[in-house]
């Protein structure tokens, strides 16, 4: 039987999701003409064979690698480590970031070595099979993907771009929005890993990405707590996006505290259900979020020409 916390926290959730999919309408969100936002549900990941596998997963090691050199250093990943099968492309936008808090500054020096350090991995893993980084959108105009995503999510008006790199308020958003899809990406990956050795080296992706998300929602969640702010508010509306793009199930949360049964305040640093256990994406939802169209399309968002790989279309929701 489902604990009053539980009932109290999935209520206010669902009722925060309701009033946001009412006020969305039949928006459109995408800077290449997407539809209107629907919802489809996904509880798999796509069984291929490994090197796919590990493929997929190197597209968003090239988005993360790329977003957190560029805003911790000015400077994305190296020529050499980009290579490989499918078609190749280019960086849009993106620059070093305007931190003011060290905290922030600290941590996405860190993300980014380690990102970096993934993405070589990740080239020797696949070995002969490695695809090339593709397209890839990190531009802060008001029809890139970061600015599209943010507008659907009420951060931004019509026709404004959202500077992902301003201060460490937006960084942090958009952080939020790729590490959480990022992690349930690998927790529906892992499952479909045949090999021993590589179903350990997913694992490890996995906590890695677990861990990454889990801080960016802490940091939020911390400075959401400032009088005035609207961090809470939000990173539970971009939950929502995701939540909208990716199926019908209300897997998909923000980070806003709930009530427990003894009128207690409860953060909710971690996406669990009712079971305490984080939920996964399959393949072609984890494209849809990325993609920014609830449709069956092979390109958009943050890789304007698609991915790269046996994976290439997100789901038809």
């Amino acid at each position: 039987m489902m604990t009053a916390l539980h009932e109290d926290s999935l209520d206010t959730r669902n009722e925060r999701r309701e009033f946001f999919r009412t006020a969305l309408g039949a928006a459109a969100i995408t800077a290449t003409g997407a539809a209107a936002l629907t919802i489809t549900s996904i509880a798999r990941a796509d069984t291929v064979a490994d090197s796919s596998l590990f493929n997929f997963a190197l597209n968003f090691e090239y988005l993360l690698g790329q977003f957190y050199g560029l805003a911790a250093n000015g400077a994305g990943l190296p020529a050499a480590q980009l290579t490989g099968a499918g078609t190749a492309g280019a960086v849009t936008g993106g620059r070093q970031a305007t931190f003011t808090d060290p905290v922030v500054a600290q941590i996405a020096s860190e993300f980014a070595s380690e990102a970096a350090a993934r993405v070589a991995f990740l080239r020797t893993t696949t070995g002969a099979d490695v695809i090339a980084q593709p397209k890839i959108d990190l531009d802060v105009t008001a029809t890139a993907a970061f600015s599209t995503a943010m507008r659907a999510a009420g951060l931004v008006a019509s026709g404004t771009g959202f500077d992902v790199y301003a201060n460490d308020s937006n960084f942090l958003l958009a952080a939020f929005f790729l590490e959480d899809v990022v992690a349930t990406a690998y927790r529906g990956l892992v499952t479909s890993v045949t090999d021993a050795t590589n179903r350990e080296s997913m694992v490890g992706l996995l906590g890695a990405a677990s861990y990454r998300a889990g801080t960016i929602r802490t940091l939020l969640y911390a400075k959401g707590a400032a009088s005035g702010s609207t961090l809470r508010a939000n990173a539970d509306a971009i939950s929502n996006v995701r939540d909208a793009l990716d199926g019908t199930t209300d897997d998909d949360q923000g980070i806003s505290p709930t009530t427990d049964a003894n009128s207690n305040l409860v953060s909710n640093i971690t996406p669990a259900g009712p079971d305490g256990i984080a939920f996964g994406r399959a393949a072609t939802s984890v494209l849809n979020i990325v993609y920014l169209n609830s449709l069956a399309v092979a390109v958009g968002g943050f890789f304007p020409a698609g991915v790269n790989g046996a994976t290439v279309t997100s789901g038809a929701n």
